[in-house]
């Protein structure tokens, strides 16, 4: 990291921390030669490319949306849905990937939306993956029922 102030091409870091809920770090640098501290702040960019091919910015707000509507008429409440949009995120981010694919983006969201309602897991993996006869639901429920069992 360059200083600003001498343009010296290096700096220490002094202090860490997160930021904006945990999307971006903030650090605290101090220039070895002219000794002036300055901030940075770092944020990682997540998108995600769509079968299209075409490229836009990760969206909480999208995956709120995509699962609303496998919870419709059922006890999920806003904020549940929108700590799973986190909780999606979070997931993402940890696989170090800036660029993610639409279908990994719909894996990240089917264990968390197991836990928080099967009802609703089953509707949304019966249109994500593309549930097309009886037998793929009843595969699914069979394996909800085995892992309640053990």
């Amino acid at each position: 990291m360059y200083c600003p102030f001498c343009q010296h091409m290096d700096s220490k870091v002094v202090d860490s921390r997160t930021a904006d809920d945990g999307t971006s770090i903030r650090r605290r640098r101090e220039c070895p030669v002219c000794k002036r501290r300055f901030t940075t702040l770092e944020t990682f960019s997540l998108s995600v490319v769509k079968r299209s091919g075409a490229v836009e910015s990760f969206s909480r707000a999208k995956v709120v949306s995509g699962v609303r509507k496998a919870c419709q008429g059922r006890p999920v409440s806003e904020h549940d849905l929108a700590l799973l949009a986190s909780q999606v995120e979070e997931h993402l981010r940890t696989s170090g990937m800036a660029m993610i694919p639409a279908d990994e983006v719909g894996k990240a969201i089917l264990p968390f939306l197991r836990r928080l309602d099967v009802i609703a897991y089953l509707r949304f993996a019966s249109v994500y993956s593309g549930f097309d006869t009886l037998e793929d639901f009843e595969a699914a429920i069979a394996e909800i029922k085995a892992e309640k069992s053990e």
